[in-house]
Parts: structure tokens; sequence; C-alpha cells
């Protein structure tokens, strides 16, 4: 995803900077993380408040293999297909992020 449609991704929350990391890309919003780009795919944040939000909408958590095995789960969520298409649901979703980066420590 190019950094033109990142921003308007994020158009809801006001200016985002985006950052390379990890072969990705991290986008932060007055200075908190609220997403990643991972393997092309925009993973926003969320915690144990939002978690069960993401996945009663049918997003899934990203996980990657750890050194056994196991799948070690990280703090970012897919984002609900219907966002992609309805800019005030993508507002909804990208605001729940930025709530659960402000909550972070």
């Amino acid at each position: 995803m190019n950094n033109t449609d990142i921003e308007e991704m994020f158009r809801a929350l006001g200016p985002v900077t985006i950052k390379r990391m990890f072969g990705g890309k991290g986008i932060y919003h007055n200075g908190k993380i609220v997403a990643v780009e991972v393997r092309d795919e925009m993973l926003l944040k969320a915690d144990e408040t939002t978690g069960p939000v993401f996945e009663a909408a049918g997003a899934k958590r990203w996980a990657y293999e750890g050194k056994k095995g196991k799948p070690i789960y990280m703090p970012y969520w897919s984002i609900p297909e219907d966002a992609f298409d309805d800019p005030d649901i993508m507002a909804r979703w990208v605001r729940l992020a930025y709530e659960a980066a402000l909550r972070a420590k």
C-alpha cells in the first residue's frame, strides 16, 4: 500500500506519520503507533478492550511462529472487510486503534 492510500485510510484521525519497520511500515498518530503494514496487509492496534470487538467483526489477530512452533500473538488485527468500502466504517476502526494506542504503556 502506498503512503497516499495509507494517509487516506487514516484521515479520520488526522495526520499520520509512516515509518519503515522490519520489512513493513508503522503508522503513527500523535506519536502513538496505531497500525502496522506487514506483507501488504494493514493491521490495526487493539487491546483487551477492543480485541473482542475486532474478533466479533470477523477480524483475525496477527501472529507469527515462535521458536518452538507456537504462535506468538501480537496486538494487531486485520481490518473488517466492510470498512474498505465505507469511509465511515473505516473511521470507526482506526479510532478504536488509536484508543488502544492511548491505553498502551
